[in-house]
């Protein structure tokens, strides 16, 4: 049988919350995982479109008229209406940016308590962050204590 759901495939979503929503197919388990023991692939879409823009609209509603909100997905290949489009990009720079999760097998999850205990830790911006709100809410009742 031919494989046709390659990566780069664009795909409409038929089942779940994102139906009818397009993809593109970042990668793909032919012969499914432990977990999940049946074909399926890692799909990337668009789960918020951007809204039509109207020349009177001010600034702030144009900026929020054109945010577009993205999801990552592991469908199963029923849940899959391919199209006749690719797209040529390389997914290998892609699969880096997904912070981890493209580039590792599926059957690797198990080792990702090490990266959770990396992301509850707060960072030293956040840190600097909260200090200088305290810092501002100290001011503002001190202020509002001498007047």
């Amino acid at each position: 049988m031919v494989k046709f759901l390659k990566p780069g495939k664009a795909v409409i979503l038929l089942q779940g919350r994102f139906a009818g929503r397009k993809a593109v197919i970042v990668r793909v388990f032919e012969e499914g995982t432990r977990d999940r023991p049946y074909g399926h692939c890692l799909v990337a879409g668009l789960a918020k479109y951007p809204k039509k823009v109207v020349r009177r609209d001010s600034a702030k509603k144009t900026a929020k008229k054109s945010r577009v909100k993205c999801f990552i997905k592991l469908v199963n290949f029923t849940h899959l209406m391919p199209t006749r489009y690719t797209l040529d990009v390389d997914f290998k720079d892609v699969e880096g940016d997904l912070g981890g999760m493209g580039g590792m097998g599926m059957d690797d999850f198990e080792d990702e308590s090490d990266d959770e205990e990396e992301l509850s830790k707060p960072q030293a911006a956040d840190k600097a962050v909260e200090a200088e709100e305290t810092e501002s809410a100290e001011t503002k009742t001190e202020a509002a204590q001498s007047s």
